[in-house]
């Protein structure tokens, strides 16, 4: 800092014997000040023009109830802009309290609530209830500021909901979450991993079955799926087939060395739950078709989306996911039999499933 301004170099030489900027209160009087000039250049660039708000609940440390505010607008340039503006606290969080904090903020920073535009949420909080009294209670007051639900949170919502309606696809994630669960129990565990990771890459490397570079075969750990976040049960599925055979080699040695028979017996039921052919198939499968939707989920969360291309892109997810399925399944069957075979996991008969159906029906 003295380097770049003259003035600062010479107010710091004079006061350097009672400097105290480390300290907490000097460093918070920092941060309010970038805050405010933060603020102040957010609140310059909307100038006049509408804009739209995005309000979210969150939790902060303390487990106060906190309100997110995002304002979404267009600036000079005809460019797009989405910036976060700040957190308010809010003791009571039904529709009312949060509709006057919110008018509450717009009002320190002159901004007339008759120029929001549109109003959104996830709506995929425990609070769903209040966001729909609260844009109800702000339409009133703007009749322009209509409520959107956020396109990415509805689709993410839309695949959670669909894949819980089928018995196999939800027992499945069950089963996933079980194993995250018992080998990311503590960080003994999670260490195991990393040791059994690492070695088992160490020796893909000597058979020169991995690629080798910057940034390939990180050392990392299972990711834990998010009820509501569908694009983090691609990266928990893409985590666990990364570090599969770890995976195993940690839940047997928990198995050997449980000291009773509760953590014993849990580790069974993941590792029964994880080595069967139907897990690995539908590991597969859940792959290659969240991998499809994950693209158009993180389209839909681009600064700079506009609908034309979303019905594009909608359009041609949906073309993929067809052609999945009337095509892909030689395919995905190829690499799910050569995945039992490296692993030593037991190969169903396909035919006399196929012949068993048939006679059923």
């Amino acid at each position: 800092m003295t380097f770049w301004n003259e003035k600062v170099a010479e107010i710091i030489e004079k006061t350097r014997k009672n400097a105290t900027y480390p300290s907490p209160r000097i460093q918070k009087e920092i941060l309010h000040v970038f805050l405010a000039k933060v603020k102040k250049a957010i609140r310059k660039e909307i100038g006049d023009a509408k804009f739209c708000i995005m309000v979210d609940e969150a939790h902060d440390e303390s487990m106060k109830e906190q309100m997110v505010v995002v304002f979404r607008y267009i600036n000079a340039k005809g460019f797009v802009k989405e910036h976060f503006f700040g957190l308010i606290h809010v003791v009571d969080i039904t529709a009312l309290p949060l509709k006057k904090g919110i008018y509450s903020l717009l009002s320190q920073h002159c901004l007339d609530i008759q120029n929001i535009l549109e109003q959104g949420n996830d709506g995929a909080s425990n609070m769903q209830g209040m966001w729909n009294e609260l844009q109800a209670l702000i339409l009133n007051d703007c009749p322009y500021a209509y409520y959107i639900h956020c396109f990415a949170p509805r689709l993410q919502l839309a695949l959670v909901k669909a894949s819980k309606q089928i018995v196999p696809i939800s027992g499945f994630f069950l089963k996933l979450l079980l194993v995250i669960k018992t080998v990311n129990v503590s960080c003994k565990r999670n260490e195991q991993l990393k040791v059994a990771n690492a070695n088992e890459i160490a020796r893909l490397i000597d058979f020169e079955e991995l690629e080798t570079g910057s940034e390939l075969n990180q050392i990392g750990t299972l990711q834990r799926p998010v009820e509501t976040r569908w694009s983090s049960h691609f990266r928990s599925i893409s985590s666990l087939l990364r570090m599969f055979t770890s995976t195993v080699e940690v839940l047997l040695n928990i198995i050997d060395d449980a000291s009773d028979g509760e953590h014993r017996a849990r580790a069974e039921s993941a590792y029964d739950g994880l080595t069967p052919f139907e897990f690995v198939f539908i590991l597969h499968l859940e792959k290659e078709t969240i991998k499809i939707t994950d693209k158009l989920c993180q389209a839909l969360q681009s600064q700079s989306q506009d609908i034309l291309n979303v019905m594009h892109l909608v359009s041609s997810t949906k073309a993929l996911i067809q052609k999945f399925r009337d095509d892909g399944w030689d395919g995905l069957l190829t690499i799910v039999i050569s995945f039992c075979e490296k692993h030593c996991i037991d190969i169903l008969d396909m035919n006399a499933c196929y012949v068993g159906r048939r006679g059923r029906s």
